[in-house]
């Protein structure tokens, strides 16, 4: 049987922290991802500040699963490398420091072709992060979405490391075209966190598009068989990135995962 833990994702709330956490705590959620960004980021959050937040986690009785890691370019490209480089091995300390050792990061599109021209800035890019990860415990979770999970597992298999994996994220898969279920079999051994987030697929009238958890195309029970089928047993956090009622779809998010999960 499935031993998920159900998260949130603390910006699809859309609300300042301690509300925020407020909100998670009323919910009885698990844990939270939280983006190190703004007073959380680790050039700003102080070691006093790190403190304090440990303590907000303990007060509000949760977790912390990983730190995400917005970028504004991705890890196949040359301009800026090496402080984007410096910044992520910045938030994977800081993720250590917090107790997540997790980083979530957009890397930018997985080459399907070792001779690709972006192949060898990403190689280098993610083998310096990985040997980062391996000497200090903490691992980069890449997001899923903009190549089927069997190109992803290929190339994350030519880095002798534990310290590279994915974040799965079914609705990116759905909204980009690709087998959410397909993928997550391909990706087994190599998921180191998950999000519940729902989308509608394209059709001919109709664009791809995030919607409510429970209101899309993607097949939950079936999602979550693959998932004991590959033995994931780690967190399954729920995430909402638009809709004018967030914190009312996130709760009724919250809610239709608990009926679903085994």
């Amino acid at each position: 049987m499935n031993r998920l833990k159900v998260g949130l994702r603390l910006e699809s709330l859309n609300l300042p922290l301690r509300r925020a956490l407020t909100e998670v705590a009323r919910l009885g959620v698990q844990g939270v991802q939280v983006d190190a960004a703004g007073d959380l980021s680790p050039t700003q959050l102080s070691e006093t500040g790190r403190r304090e937040f440990r303590t907000l986690l303990r007060l509000h009785n949760v977790e912390l699963t990983a730190l995400g890691c917005p970028l504004r370019r991705g890890l196949d490209t040359t301009e800026d490398q090496e402080p984007r480089l410096e910044h992520i091995r910045r938030v994977m300390a800081l993720s250590f420091d917090l107790g997540a050792r997790r980083v979530i990061v957009q890397a930018g599109r997985i080459p399907d072709r070792e001779d690709g021209p972006r192949t060898p800035t990403l190689t280098e890019s993610l083998s310096n992060l990985a040997r980062y990860g391996d000497k200090i415990g903490a691992a980069v979770a890449l997001e899923t979405g903009l190549e089927p999970g069997a190109v992803m597992a290929a190339f994350l298999k030519r880095f002798d490391t534990g310290s590279l994996g994915v974040n799965l994220d079914p609705a990116n898969l759905l909204m980009h075209g690709f087998d959410p279920y397909g993928s997550a079999r391909a990706l087994a051994g190599l998921i180191l966190h998950a999000h519940a987030k729902d989308a509608r697929a394209a059709t001919a009238s109709r664009s791809a598009q995030e919607v409510p958890l429970g209101h899309g195309d993607i097949d939950w029970l079936q999602l979550l068989s693959v998932l004991e089928e590959i033995e994931y047993r780690d967190w399954l956090v729920v995430e909402r990135e638009s809709g004018e009622d967030r914190l009312k779809d996130v709760a009724a998010g919250v809610a239709f995962l608990r009926r679903v999960l085994p």
